[in-house]
């Protein structure tokens, strides 16, 4: 049996809904929406078999996985590595207002966000690194099975993007990776193998059709 990871990204939050800029400097809450979305995921998946359930350190990456940890009466472990990327001085804002207000920053960061940061913010080559160290030791203790792992939008990219080779400075226009979705890795012999990549399935037509990323 190989391993395999399920990559889901927590449910729907205040600035998620509005496409705001929420990278590791803010906390907030999964909106009701969210906590439903949490609820689905472990609905769809509470019989299957599963090893272990990590989360970043977030507060709304935690409540996700709360639902399937208690379902299957298992402990969460959380692993900062997996928090999202840091914006710096671009948490919280519109890409409109940053397109204005950080101008040159923003255009370099669009053009290649593996090399260029947010303002005062993290490069994803650093989020590839850091992500992809935690997956190399989740892959020493679990050698087979079944193991969640519940990030952030721009993390999961990165890192499918590293685990791939894909350019991670591409992850932003090659991945898709709505709230509430999944995607699934196998790794064998041969190496990770995409089965499926941000699957909405579990969740209801109602919060598949709600605004926002």
């Amino acid at each position: 049996m190989s391993l395999t990871l399920h990559f889901l990204r927590h449910g729907q939050t205040a600035l998620s809904r509005e496409d705001n800029f929420c990278g590791s400097g803010l906390d907030p809450e999964l909106t009701d929406a969210g906590l439903q979305m949490a609820d689905a995921f472990a609905g769809a998946h509470r019989n299957q078999s599963w090893r272990a359930i990590y989360t970043s350190s977030l507060s709304r990456a935690i409540a996700t996985a709360k639902p399937l940890a208690a379902a299957l009466g298992i402990a969460t472990e959380i692993c900062s590595e997996f928090n999202e990327i840091a914006y710096g001085q671009w948490e919280g804002l519109t890409k409109e207002i940053v397109a204005r207000d950080y101008h040159d920053d923003y255009v370099s960061w669009l053009a290649d966000p593996a090399w260029h940061a947010p303002t005062e913010g993290e490069l994803a080559i650093t989020v590839a690194r850091r992500s992809l160290h935690a997956i190399d030791e989740i892959k020493q203790q679990c050698t087979d099975g079944n193991v969640l792992i519940v990030s952030h939008k721009a993390t999961i990219r990165i890192a499918l993007c590293g685990l791939l080779g894909i350019d991670v400075g591409r992850f932003r226009y090659r991945l898709g990776c709505p709230v509430g979705s999944v995607s699934i890795v196998e790794f064998s012999s041969a190496g990770p193998l995409l089965h499926s990549l941000a699957d909405r399935s579990h969740l209801t037509e109602t919060l598949r059709a709600l605004p926002g990323t």
